[in-house]
Order: C-alpha cells, then sequence, then structure tokens
C-alpha cells in the first residue's frame, strides 16, 4: 500500500486541542497568532500565514505564483486531487506526472522532459508542481 501521510500525535497535540475547542475562538485568534510567529521563528522567515487546508495553501501559492489561463500546471499523479485543482482555479491547464516507485514522490526526471518540452514549444511562462520535497531540481 501507498501510504498518503503518516501521523504524529502526542498528549501535548490533544492537550492543545483541548484548550483551543474550550477557547471563545477556534478559528482565529491568540493561538492562530501565535503559531504563525512559532512557525516564522522555526523557519527563520519574516512573514508566516497558516491556511485551514492544503487545497487552499495550494490555491494561494498558484496565485502568488501568477498561475493563469493556459498556464500549466505538473502535479503527482498519487495525489490528492487539491494538487491538481489548485491550478483548475486559476485557468491553468493540468498534466500529471508517474511517481518514483522509491520514494512514491513525483518523478523528477519526468518533469525535468515536461519542462524541456514545454521550454522547446515555448508554451508557458509559469508552471508550478505540488509535493516536491527533494532539492534535485
Amino acid at each position: 500500500m501507498i501510504r498518503y501521510s503518516e501521523q504524529s500525535i502526542d498528549n501535548e497535540d490533544i492537550s492543545n486541542v483541548i484548550k483551543t475547542l474550550k477557547s471563545d475562538l477556534i478559528t482565529t485568534g491568540p493561538k492562530i497568532i501565535k503559531f504563525e510567529k512559532d512557525l516564522s521563528n522555526k523557519v527563520n522567515s519574516k512573514y508566516c500565514v497558516v491556511f485551514n487546508s492544503a487545497t487552499s495553501a495550494l490555491h494561494s501559492a498558484c496565485l502568488a505564483l501568477g498561475l493563469k489561463k493556459n498556464d500549466w500546471l505538473w502535479t503527482s499523479a498519487n495525489s490528492f486531487v487539491a494538487s491538481a485543482n489548485c491550478g483548475l482555479y486559476c485557468g491553468a491547464k493540468i498534466d500529471f506526472i508517474d511517481i518514483e516507485l522509491e520514494t512514491y514522490n513525483i518523478d523528477l526526471k519526468e518533469l525535468e522532459i515536461k519542462l524541456h518540452q514545454a521550454k522547446k514549444k515555448n508554451t508557458t511562462k509559469n508552471s508550478c508542481t505540488s509535493c516536491i520535497c527533494r532539492s534535485t531540481l
């Protein structure tokens, strides 16, 4: 079986969820502000914005990249539908790339072929992929 995710939830996580559920604000407020600041500090960034879902985060990332009608978005064939929908929301064309059997991540060699093909055709100014977790590009 190919796993999509594996979570780690400890007693401190459970305790924090209970505290938040008992508070006045569970979707905004001081816990979110603290989490954004803590995350920003952890990754040494000036800004941090958290989202309610990966779908809205991916959509915002596509907008920030300037993805628009007739641009291409390449994503893993082994992913949640949000990985493709975020491009569709921007009017982009979607193409799927197979996975590496060793890692189950997007096949970077196949992505490279697609990028070279697009460059030769001069068909795209913007492109993005989801869930590339290795820095080989």
